[in-house]
């Protein structure tokens, strides 16, 4: 039985970082919540057109509220915010789905190098997979996993339960699914996806 809050180990998140960065993707590591938002705020520029999406992670590190709410940033969640779904829906999808930079968070990470990203709607793949300029991801080492069927696994046997508690306590009685899973093997473009494993239990 898998304990999926488990935080990694140091041998195991240096076999993480080094298999992350043979498939194209920039890896640091770094021991709290605190530095990932500092991190984050090193490497995106102010000023810059970021998106933000739906994050557990993101709102405990207090990153979501940096980007979203502090001025220093052309924050797209702002600005959807402010939109009509109605009748500007498809505007809206435009407008999130190809932002200059794209931070977020991913439910499992394997050992060999594969990023597992779930979604009910699908909002945030678009521009993980491809049309975001620049992707962050802030992810703590409970989700590391072993390999591609542990990465499956911890999203239907934790993430999804976590995810669909919580979306019912909001007032969702059918809480969440796993409608669509993003699966990342390489990244082609040198630079584009960053992780940052923190040595923190964030998020699920």
């Amino acid at each position: 039985m898998n304990n999926w809050e488990e935080l990694a180990f140091d041998s195991s998140i240096e076999k993480t970082a080094t298999s992350l960065k043979n498939e194209g993707i920039d890896v640091f590591v770094v021991e709290n919540g605190q530095l990932a938002k500092e991190k984050v705020l090193e490497i995106v520029p102010k000023g810059a057109e970021v998106m933000t999406m739906s994050s557990q992670t993101l709102e405990a590190t207090g990153i979501t509220k940096e980007i979203n709410e502090t001025g220093n940033f052309d924050s797209i969640k702002a600005k959807l915010l402010k939109m009509d779904r109605n009748t500007q829906g498809r505007e809206m999808q435009k407008l999130g789905a190809a932002p200059d930079w794209a931070i977020g968070s991913v439910h499992a990470v394997s050992e060999d190098g594969h990023i597992f990203i779930a979604s009910n709607t699908g909002s945030q793949l678009a521009s993980y997979a491809y049309s975001a300029g620049r992707v962050i991801w802030v992810v703590g080492t409970q989700k590391i996993v072993k390999n591609w069927d542990e990465g499956v696994r911890r999203v239907y046997e934790y993430s999804l339960p976590k995810e669909s508690e919580r979306q019912k306590e909001k007032g969702n009685p059918n809480g969440s699914n796993v409608s669509k899973l993003l699966i990342i093997n390489k990244e082609f473009k040198p630079g584009r996806i960053t992780l940052i494993l923190v040595k923190e239990r964030l998020g699920f």
